[in-house]
C-alpha cells in the first residue's frame, strides 16, 4: 500500500450559515482565535505527513489562495520593523516542503463531486480528504486525527471514516454507518446512509470531516449519479465502494468542533483561546469573572 502523501480540501461551499460574515470571504478563512480554519486543517495534514495540498475551490475563495501564498511586501515590513516572531509565525504557515494545488469546482454538485475534481491529481493513489468546518483537537502527546487514521490505513489498507456518536435527533446532518467491531477504535462498515430520518438511521455513529480513501472511490462516485439534492453524494460512493472493498470506521481520540454551526464555532473559539501560549491565561481570568 502507498503512503498517503495527498489531501483533498473542499472548500467551494458558500458558508450561508455564517451570512452576513461570509458574504465576502470564504467560511475556511473565519479565524478561530489567530489562524482561519483552513489553516488548523492544513497543519493536522502537514503533522500526519501530507505533503500536497488539493484545495477545491469555487468562486470568492480567492483569499485561501492568497492566505497560503507567499507576502513578500508583508514580510518585508514585518522585517524592517523588527517583529521576528510575527514574520516566523506567517513564514511557517506553509512549510517549505509542502506543494499547494487549487482546483476550481465548475458547479455546486456536492462534496463527492468536489472530490471527484481532485482525481487528475491524486491519480492512483490513496488520499485523504478534511473538512475544514471539522476542527479536530488533541491533548498534548495525542497524535493529530488524521494521523491516527493513517496509521491505521497503513495496517488495514482499507477506506477509513472518522466517526463518533451523534444525538439521535441530529442524524439527518449525517452520513450514519453501522458497522462491527474489528480492533481497538477500528470497526467493519456493514452500511452507510446519508442523512437518515432518526427514526430510520441504522445507529448513531456519523461519519465527520476526515477520510482516508482507497482511489477506486472515483470510479464509484462517477458512476453513481446525482443523489439526494441533485448532488453528487460522498456518501453515495463510499456505498458503492463497499460492494468493491471493505470499508472502516475509525473511533478518533480527540474533540472535534463542528465550526459549520454558529455554537460550534464559538465554542472551538473558547477551547482554542484556552490553549493559546500568549492568551489562555488572560482568556480563562476573563471567564472566570464572568461566572
Amino acid at each position: 500500500m502507498k503512503r498517503v502523501k495527498k489531501a483533498v480540501f473542499p472548500v467551494a461551499g458558500l458558508g450561508t450559515r455564517f451570512l452576513p460574515a461570509t458574504k465576502a470571504q470564504p467560511k475556511e478563512m473565519l479565524p478561530v482565535v489567530d489562524k482561519p480554519l483552513i489553516q488548523y486543517a492544513v497543519e493536522e495534514a502537514v503533522a500526519a505527513g501530507i505533503t500536497e495540498m488539493v484545495f477545491i475551490t469555487g468562486r470568492n475563495k480567492r483569499a485561501i489562495e492568497d492566505h497560503f501564498d507567499t507576502a513578500h511586501e508583508l514580510e518585508m515590513e514585518l522585517e524592517a520593523g523588527g517583529k521576528t516572531e510575527l514574520l516566523k509565525v506567517l513564514q511557517n504557515a506553509v512549510p517549505k516542503n509542502i506543494h499547494c494545488i487549487y482546483i476550481r469546482q465548475p458547479a455546486p454538485l456536492g462534496l463527492g463531486h468536489a472530490v471527484l475534481c481532485a482525481r487528475p491529481v491524486i491519480g492512483h493513489e490513496p488520499f485523504a480528504v478534511l473538512l475544514a468546518d471539522d476542527l479536530m483537537d488533541v491533548d498534548q502527546g495525542q497524535k493529530p486525527v488524521l494521523a491516527q487514521m493513517l496509521d491505521a490505513h497503513r495496517h488495514e489498507s482499507a477506506s477509513i471514516l472518522a466517526v463518533q456518536n451523534v444525538p439521535r435527533a441530529e442524524t439527518r446532518q449525517y452520513g450514519i454507518v453501522s458497522s462491527r467491531p474489528h480492533k481497538e477504535r477500528l470497526e467493519l462498515v456493514d452500511t452507510i446512509v446519508e442523512k437518515p430520518a432518526p427514526e430510520t438511521a441504522p445507529s448513531t455513529l456519523g461519519v465527520v470531516g476526515r477520510y482516508v480513501l482507497n482511489n477506486a472511490i472515483f470510479d464509484c462516485l462517477e458512476s453513481i449519479g446525482k443523489g439526494a439534492g441533485g448532488e453528487i453524494q460522498l456518501t453515495d460512493g463510499i456505498a458503492a465502494l463497499m460492494k468493491l472493498e471493505q470499508v472502516m470506521a475509525y473511533r478518533f481520540e480527540g474533540k472535534r468542533f463542528d465550526c459549520g454551526s454558529k455554537l460550534g464555532y464559538l465554542q472551538a473559539t473558547v477551547a482554542m483561546g484556552l490553549k493559546h501560549p500568549e492568551m489562555a491565561a488572560p482568556f480563562a481570568q476573563y471567564l472566570e469573572q464572568l461566572k
